[in-house]
């Protein structure tokens, strides 16, 4: 079994179709939320991700965007361009964003995987360091391989010898498609980010995403990549929109 783990794509088509172009052979797509927010095509990526299928979890912009809760928690950009994306959007993809499920979700038929937008506990947690994933490895009843967004930094930890350490996969360029692979060793636990797909923040403006490898000798694989695409073309879009500068200018700076 070969999914391809996308998250955070916040309507930005540029990053996405870069995305789908340069990843390999996958058997189902996994969506870990926020598939709006942000970027200037929101209709655009809803009708791409809707064609990919389940399972999509619900992100905390979709749930904004859609009308589901409250902008006060948002800073003044962002709830800027959730009112923008909510005026945007078609019927029909409202309708869509505000049936998506919150995770935690565990489809029957991906046994040993759980899929979240911010954390097993909190969909609107931050997993930023050991010790708050800490303590989502010690929560019960909750698979070893878990994955999750919400972040835009690509990696993840995991859990060896009841000790807690983060994954940062390493590349050696900035501007070219790259991969980095690690071995998920049985055993252990894991929470796996694949990254922003349409606004990274970890210093690396190239979209990233995931591939999860499932083998029948009962091995596991997750290969992280990190893809160039048409930044320019993003921002253009969020400038004729109107949109906080911002949100253009921080894509090229990956922060």
């Amino acid at each position: 079994m070969r999914l391809l783990l996308l998250s955070d794509i916040h309507a930005n088509l540029e990053a996405l179709e870069a995305c789908l172009a340069a990843a390999p052979a996958y058997d189902r797509v996994v969506n870990l939320g926020d598939v709006v927010g942000y970027n200037a095509s929101p209709n655009e990526v809803c009708e791409r991700v809707r064609a990919m299928g389940y399972p999509v979890v619900r992100g905390n912009h979709d749930r904004a965007c859609s009308g589901l809760s409250s902008l006060a928690e948002f800073n003044l950009v962002a709830a800027m361009s959730a009112r923008w994306t909510q005026t945007m959007l078609s019927t029909d993809h409202l309708d869509w964003l505000r049936n998506l499920p919150q995770g935690p979700l565990r489809p029957e038929e991906f046994p040993g995987l759980e899929f979240v937008h911010g954390s097993p506990r909190d969909e609107d947690e931050y997993v930023l360091n050991n010790t708050t994933a800490g303590v989502d490895f010690h929560l019960p009843g909750h698979a070893d391989k878990i994955f999750f967004g919400h972040t835009h930094l690509q990696g993840g930890f995991v859990c060896r010898n009841n000790k807690t350490q983060p994954i940062t996969p390493q590349y050696a360029t900035g501007d070219q498609v790259e991969r980095c692979g690690i071995i998920l060793a049985a055993g252990e636990r894991y929470l796996i980010n694949p990254g922003s797909v349409g606004q990274p923040r970890d210093n690396d403006w190239r979209a990233a995403f995931a591939l999860y490898e499932n083998n029948e000798d009962g091995s596991a694989r997750v290969t992280y990549y990190r893809v160039p695409y048409d930044v320019q073309q993003a921002q253009s879009k969020i400038l004729a929109a109107n949109l906080p500068e911002r949100l253009a200018t921080r894509l090229k700076l990956g922060r």
